[in-house]
């Protein structure tokens, strides 16, 4: 039979395996999975999977005696290997119908992750189901997703921010010249309003209100108009559910130091840059891609603090899938970005 009839029939795929959400995009289709990275399991040595994804969220903080909900990625790396591998094997199973032909998987990874957190995505994938895997790090695919001239020997800069991680790196001739790994993004924002509301108002709220105050009003900077939103907990006094209004300066403050460090992996990152790619991007400026690109005013705190022309990315939410299917899509042009 033809070789070509087998490349009718394959499955290749690309997955952005992050922190807070899982996005598949599949050749030929593009993007056609986004999906919490939940995974709810029954407690015990034998443990099973109740829910994964959207589902699995909706349990988080709620779920019975016996049942847990737990995100498997932490900090952008495999915390629970066996869980990860469940949640692969759904979400592939999920957007693949012909999973006996499935043939390659290009997957995202942080930027100097080490060599056994690395195998361990590997393996992973592969115990998944798939026959190939190739990786590529996160700031390059977020780069390449934000349309940046990834190949090109001119200078171009990245804040990836995600859920676990934030990726901060200098790209030029398809390889990055400089870069950082921070683990300060999503999540700490989520800690950072969670610690602020308990200390201020003595309330006691979940990682999900937190992220909700975070999308709904969060900002780094004053010039963000001014915001409020009600917000329910549990008060650390009395013990009873207990409703108040915070602000977008209580949230602009809770966040002040998650914002801080994300600017100093940024500058520390210039501080290593050849004086060369330096100009380049003294003139083209940094590209802010990543769920925690949405925070409003970040990019004028970059631009503040660095001197720099920064911009928030067209699409930042789907910077690294996006960035990872054109890889997938497009193999002979972007092979040298792949290991």
């Amino acid at each position: 039979m033809p070789s070509s009839f087998f490349g009718m029939l394959r499955q290749d795929i690309a997955i952005d395996l992050g922190t807070a959400n899982t996005l598949v995009h599949v050749r030929g289709k593009g993007l056609v999975l986004n999906e919490p990275s939940v995974v709810a399991i029954t407690d015990g040595s034998n443990r099973k999977v109740v829910a994964v994804g959207r589902e699995a969220k909706e349990m988080l903080g709620k779920t019975p005696g016996g049942i847990q909900a737990i995100r498997p990625m932490r900090e952008g790396v495999i915390a629970d290997f066996g869980v990860t591998e469940a949640m692969l094997k759904y979400f592939i199973k999920k957007v693949s119908k012909r999973s006996y032909l499935r043939s390659r998987l290009v997957i995202s990874i942080p930027a100097g992750i080490t060599d056994v957190e690395t195998k361990a995505v590997r393996e992973a994938a592969l115990s998944a189901g798939v026959r190939e895997v190739l990786l590529i790090e996160q700031p390059m695919a977020a780069a390449v997703g934000s349309g940046l001239p990834v190949l090109d020997a001119r200078g171009s800069m990245i804040i990836d921010i995600g859920g676990g991680t934030s990726d901060v790196a200098v790209i030029s001739l398809g390889g990055m010249v400089t870069y950082k790994t921070l683990k300060v993004a999503g999540d700490k924002m989520d800690e950072a309003i969670i610690q602020w509301v308990r200390r201020r108002n003595n309330i006691l709220i979940g990682e999900r209100t937190a992220e909700a105050i975070k999308i709904a009003i969060g900002n780094a900077h004053i010039s963000v108009p001014p915001s409020e939103m009600e917000i329910k907990g549990r008060d650390l006094i009395s013990g009873v559910p207990k409703s108040i209004t915070i602000t977008g300066a209580d949230v602009r403050d809770a966040l002040a130091d998650v914002s801080h460090a994300i600017v100093e992996g940024a500058k520390a990152v210039l501080e290593r840059t050849p004086p060369e790619l330096s100009a380049d991007l003294a003139e083209r400026g940094i590209i802010l891609a990543g769920g925690g690109a949405c925070l409003r005013g970040l990019d004028k705190v970059v631009r503040e603090e660095t001197g720099i022309p920064a911009f928030v990315a067209e699409d930042p939410l789907l910077g690294v899938v996006n960035g990872v299917g054109m890889v997938l899509d497009d193999l002979d042009r972007y092979m040298g970005l792949l290991f």
